[in-house]
């Protein structure tokens, strides 16, 4: 037999029957979401998937560029198939130039507010003060026959003017060619793009991306996404296909999204013989360009030229890595009959970490997501090693985590490093694939990313010391003061609060989700069923919230609109904790009990000095006392037994069974103090040292989203209650969620000031 039973008592309907009269239904946090989420429609169904007359655009690009290392340019031309798949006549085109956020007067800077302080950080110095000039040069827009088109550019946005209308279903092919100065993140203000420069060695790495002028997306959700780039909100594209080529200097190693199709012009016979060996090798990385092979290259510098070419299917982007430093190494993960590579290109610098570990977690990461979304499409994965950035783009990006000079490191850069590897090569799921618009919802990205990021750490690491996602760690910002909060549900540019409301907030919610609100079998299959029916698709917000509901049957509109579209925290208190016993109907027992309850009734403090002090009148002449001064009213009579076995005849064998159970009940009184409606996951701790757990699921607050009872009947003596005990709730406030009360315990010290600031504990060097 369980050792605990729910019940529902008359008490406790009551007082939720009047709190339904009492509440405003409108308000009620459980009501269906319909004025909140668009109407479905033949493009987006209400159960989240794509209809029957879904369409998308599609830009197919020819890009030929030169990286000049001298002058740290980029100059290139490009041809443009744009298809017209949607229902519409399109009279002009939108282009994106995204590097023009880097302009002397770009609207980045026209719109930064910025105040000189006592004490200024030098990178707001450098925003202002910077004379760099990084935006495009537009040489040539046309028609790829060669006529001139023309065009208006709007800070980040081109608006190219058709001779006449494209029809749905017709393609043209536009012509760009364009140049722009490369930005040094060091001193031009950092940035996604860029390069650094190493002057021990006179070289540069450059992780080149936003290169190209890129079409942007029209789609019957917004028509055109034109919103402008201001640095923030990321991008928003439409999957094409990719020919690339990218002229360097003779000696860089380059990747970039996509496979190499001239390797065998461009790869020396021993490094294409290496290459063909990780392709095979599912155990362990190996080198293709070593250490001491990069080091000679550094100090080298060969002054001639060659073009690495690459192709890329059903890609919303390109980007590409290329330096003379780089060490080059990967492996093979094994999907199905086909073999994915894992691959790192990194400095010395980044040694001995890089070599460690970089690629396994690349091959790590593919593996992880997959399981949870379906297998990586793409031909391979490249994790590049750059100082303090963490950017991605399709199969390549951008990674922070670099050792010290002396080649040792903290556990907060190894871990870093880890951290932003998994993040940033999660990113080819979310939403490289799972295409979503980065400019509108950050958090459809950034904070699905992040919470993949959490389980694939996890399974790095059992003892990884803080795995992104994780409920406690999100407790400071929810309960902050929320005039500085933002909802997540909030376009990214306007968002308070970035990081916390678009990467730790979304990842938190899911992560609840799956673990207290659906379970992990629900929430994996309905989250595997949004990835499927959306990867290389465009979703919207909708689409995930419909489809979690749609594959699971379980009604999470309280969820949304608490955890994405509100700023409410959570904060349950369990307020009181009530334990009573069915009462005898043996009038013996019922006597006995008053009699124990009476007795336990302690004197006033009058009565108790009165007979301390003094005799009363009855016992100065006891002819005073009666009857009654004798009578004991709970004393059994002869007519108990008898009153007793009419009682017990008259019942029914149901009522006799129910009546036979041992226990005590308990009731739980709670409430709802920070305004988000959670399941209460209830741990029992009893007498004999034993404990359980108790969920129950959040419609426990549906009729009063403020106050909530529970009663129990517990075979064991009760000596303790703790409310979310393994803090997986995101609850603000600790302190309310224990019976009886505990008290705080925390720890202050006393210091000395040292000098030192900043840095970061690094023990390898003590060693």
């Amino acid at each position: 037999m369980k050792r605990f039973f729910s019940v529902l008592l008359i008490g406790a309907v009551s007082v939720s029957m009047l709190a339904q009269e009492k509440m405003d239904p409108s308000k009620n946090q459980f009501r269906q979401m319909r004025t909140e989420f668009a109407t479905s429609n033949a493009y987006r169904t209400g159960s989240g998937a794509p209809g029957q007359l879904y369409w998308q655009q599609q830009a197919n690009y020819n890009i030929s560029i030169e990286l000049d290392d001298e002058k740290q340019q980029i100059r290139g031309e490009e041809i443009i198939e744009y298809i017209n798949n949607s229902p519409d006549q399109l009279n002009y085109l939108w282009v994106q130039l995204d590097q023009n956020v880097r302009q002397q007067e770009s609207l980045s800077k026209l719109i930064m507010p910025f105040r000189l302080n006592q004490r200024m950080h030098p990178y707001y110095m450098q925003m202002f003060m910077s004379e760099f000039d990084g935006g495009f040069k537009i040489e040539h827009v046309g028609e790829e026959s060669g006529s001139s088109l023309p065009y208006t550019i709007n800070y980040t946005m081109m608006r190219i003017d058709l001779p006449q209308a494209l029809e749905p279903g017709a393609r043209m092919n536009l012509e760009i060619r364009w140049w722009y100065n490369i930005n040094d993140r060091e001193k031009d203000g950092g940035g996604r793009s860029g390069c650094e420069y190493f002057p021990e060695d006179d070289n540069y790495i450059y992780t080149i991306a936003q290169f190209f002028p890129r079409m942007a997306v029209y789609s019957e959700v917004e028509g055109w996404q034109n919103h402008q780039f201001t640095g923030r909100s990321e991008f928003a594209l439409p999957f094409g296909n990719y020919d690339v080529e990218i002229t360097v200097p003779s000696d860089h190693v380059v990747g970039a999204t996509g496979v190499l199709v001239n390797a065998e012009e461009v790869l020396s016979e021993k490094r294409l013989d290496r290459l063909h060996k990780a392709r095979n090798s599912l155990d362990k990385p190996v080198f293709i360009v070593r250490e001491n092979e990069a080091v000679s290259a550094e100090k080298e510098k060969l002054a001639s030229k060659q073009t690495w070419k690459f192709h890329a299917d059903n890609v919303r982007d390109f980007a590409f890595a290329s330096s003379r430093k780089f060490i080059w190494d990967a492996m093979a993960v094994q999907f199905g009959d086909r073999k994915v590579l894992a691959t790192s290109l990194y400095p010395k610098e980044g040694n001995p970490l890089w070599e460690k570990y970089s690629t396994r977690v690349v091959a790590h990461t593919l593996k992880v997501y997959s399981h949870h979304t379906f297998d990586y499409p793409y031909p391979v994965s490249y994790s590049v090693h750059t100082k303090n950035i963490g950017m991605e783009y399709p199969m390549i990006c951008f990674n922070g985590g670099r050792p010290q000079a002396d080649g040792t490191y903290s556990e907060r850069t190894k871990w870093g490093m880890i951290g932003v590897i998994i993040h940033e090569v999660g990113h080819n799921f979310f939403p490289m694939i799972v295409n979503s618009d980065e400019r509108q919802w950050t958090w459809m990205d950034e904070g699905l990313n992040t919470f993949l990021q959490g389980i694939a750490e996890r399974e790095w690491d059992h003892d990884h010391p803080s795995p992104s996602g994780r409920p406690a760690d999100i407790v400071s910002y929810m309960k902050g003061d929320k005039s500085n909060i933002t909802p997540i549900m909030t376009q990214g540019d306007l968002i308070k609060q970035f990081n916390s409301n678009a990467y730790a907030k979304p990842a938190t919610g899911l992560n609840i989700l799956r673990e207290t609100i659906m379970g992990r079998e629900l929430f994996d299959f309905a989250f595997k069923q949004y990835a499927r029916r959306w990867m290389f698709k465009h979703p919207t917000p909708e689409d995930l919230f419909r489809t979690m509901e749609d594959a699971s049957a379980v009604d999470l509109d309280w969820f949304w609109r608490g955890w994405f579209y509100g700023t409410d925290h959570v904060d349950i208190s369990l307020d009181k904790v009530t334990a009573m016993e069915l009462a005898s109907v043996n009038p013996a027992e019922v006597k006995a009990l008053k009699k124990k309850d009476a007795d336990a009734v302690a004197e006033s403090i009058a009565v108790q000095r009165n007979r301390a002090s003094m005799q009363s009148m009855v016992e100065r002449d006891p002819s005073m006392k009666d009857f009654y001064n004798t009578y004991d009213p709970y004393a059994p009579d002869k007519s108990d037994a008898e009153i007793y076995k009419r009682y017990m005849k008259s019942m029914s064998e149901n009522e006799k069974q129910w009546r036979a159970r041992e226990g005590t009940f308990y009731q739980l009184d709670f409430s709802n103090v920070g305004g988000m409606v959670m399941p209460l996951v209830i741990q029992f701790e009893y007498m004999d040292g034993s404990s359980e757990i108790v969920r129950i699921p959040a419609e426990i607050w549906n009729k009063d989203n403020l106050k909530t009872y529970k009663v129990f009947l517990l075979e064991k003596e009760l000596t303790g209650v703790t409310l979310d005990p393994f803090l997986e709730t995101a609850d603000c406030d600790m302190g309310n969620n224990h019976w009886p009360p505990r008290i705080e315990q925390n720890r202050f010290e006393l210091y000395k000031s040292t000098g030192r600031r900043g840095g970061e504990s690094n023990p390898m060097q003590k060693k």
